[in-house]
């Protein structure tokens, strides 16, 4: 029997797929737990029209992340932070600490978002990666500088 998956299940297929499965499994498990739906014609058409209308929005997504993108490849960022002799920092500088500059200069970026593999703990010049969508990766200069 071919059904269409109205959520991911392990080892069927991911949401919005038309799968081929055992009839009694489709009936008695899938329909109930509101998995599937049968593959009718008119069900494929509703699937049809929703794969145009998410593929159109996920276009419009990515557009706006390239946007933001460009914007954010012009942006220094420059966090001043107290510094020892030696020019390390007392503390370090988290993706909290870039999160919260990005959001003064007028950008909401989530912490999660920000690209830091590890916390920076030296003054300097640091290229930071931003995800902004799974095929869009902008990248900001931060500058480190004394307080």
């Amino acid at each position: 029997m071919k059904v269409i998956l109205n959520k991911d299940v392990d080892k069927i297929g991911k949401a919005g797929t038309l799968v081929q499965v055992k009839e009694g499994f489709a009936r008695n498990f899938l329909f109930p737990h509101h998995l599937a739906q049968p593959a009718t014609e008119n069900n494929l058409k509703k699937l049809e029209e929703t794969r145009q209308l998410n593929s159109a929005h996920l276009a419009k997504i990515k557009e706006e992340s390239l946007a933001l993108k460009k914007r954010l490849g012009a942006l220094a960022l420059t966090i001043a932070a107290l510094t020892q002799d030696d020019e390390k920092l007392y503390g370090s500088i988290h993706t909290h600490d870039i999160a919260a500059a990005l959001k003064e200069e007028g950008f909401e970026i989530e912490k999660s978002a920000i690209d830091l593999a590890e916390p920076i703990k030296a003054l300097g010049v640091y290229e930071i990666g931003v995800k902004l969508h799974p095929e869009v990766v902008a990248t900001v200069k931060l500058w480190v500088v004394k307080k």
